[in-house]
């Protein structure tokens, strides 16, 4: 493939897929006491700890993905984030039946999410990255 095209798509597909860990985390940090509250229902433990890191994971490791510092570690940083947020907030297996769906199409969206974020831990930041190079760390 030529070089200017993959590295345009490699930025291209970086900005995406972090966008949603970026405004995921924003919105967090705007709406901390309800993040807090939902991820109470939501059975979460240690929550005055766990929504500080999940910011963390989310806003700082989205940016890093998309800036391109440090790329194949913040989207492995992603994948162990959104694993366990998948399944204990998205478990469609033990939701009410008229959530099910939703919460089933919320889980395969996550899952293809990880499919994305694991082909940037093969692939790299590319050359348009504050790494500067397909092989950055």
């Amino acid at each position: 493939m030529n070089p200017q095209l993959q590295n345009t798509l490699l930025l291209a597909g970086r900005i995406l897929l972090s966008l949603v860990f970026i405004l995921s985390g924003f919105d967090k940090i705007m709406h901390f006491g309800g993040t807090a509250a939902y991820m109470t229902g939501g059975g979460v433990p240690f929550v005055t700890v766990m929504l500080p890191l999940a910011i963390v994971f989310e806003f700082g490791g989205g940016l890093a993905l998309a800036l391109g510092w440090r790329a194949r570690w913040a989207a492995l940083a992603l994948v162990l984030f959104t694993i366990p947020a998948t399944l204990i907030f998205h478990a469609f297996w033990a939701a009410p039946a008229a959530q099910a769906g939703m919460q089933q199409l919320q889980f395969m969206k996550n899952l293809a999410i990880i499919g994305g974020l694991l082909g940037f831990i093969i692939a790299g930041s590319g050359a348009w990255a504050l790494d500067r190079g397909a092989n950055a760390k």
